[in-house]
């Protein structure tokens, strides 16, 4: 493979992951809102400033977990949980629109070969 047809499949697996992000941004906006929200929650309740609820949410909706922070209140765990059922759908959705453009690219360059 040259490099100039490795570079024709890099860019039509760029432009397939844009035009899906156009696709699904109303679902992911949705998501990201609703760690955001839900860490300001955490955060109120459980007495951290916005800025750490918030690093809390995404650290645990993307099953990192580093443990600096963690919730002691009932209410504060089942958010928490939440959110990684949140996260989780954010991943599937990033891991999702990844395969479809690497599909649709080796599929390119198959029809370009021929």
């Amino acid at each position: 493979m040259n490099f100039a047809h490795a570079k024709h499949i890099r860019r039509e697996f760029y432009k397939t992951v844009w035009f899906y992000l156009h696709v699904v941004w109303p679902i992911l906006s949705l998501i990201i809102i609703s760690i955001v929200l839900i860490g300001l929650i955490i955060s109120y309740l459980e007495a951290w400033s916005p800025f750490d609820g918030i690093y809390f949410a995404f650290v645990t909706g993307l099953t990192i977990g580093y443990g600096d922070f963690a919730p002691k209140l009932a209410i504060t765990r089942v958010l928490a949980i939440l959110l990684g059922f949140n996260g989780i759908l954010m991943t599937a959705i990033f891991a999702s629109i990844s395969i479809r453009a690497i599909e649709i690219a080796v599929r390119a360059a198959e029809r370009d070969k021929h």
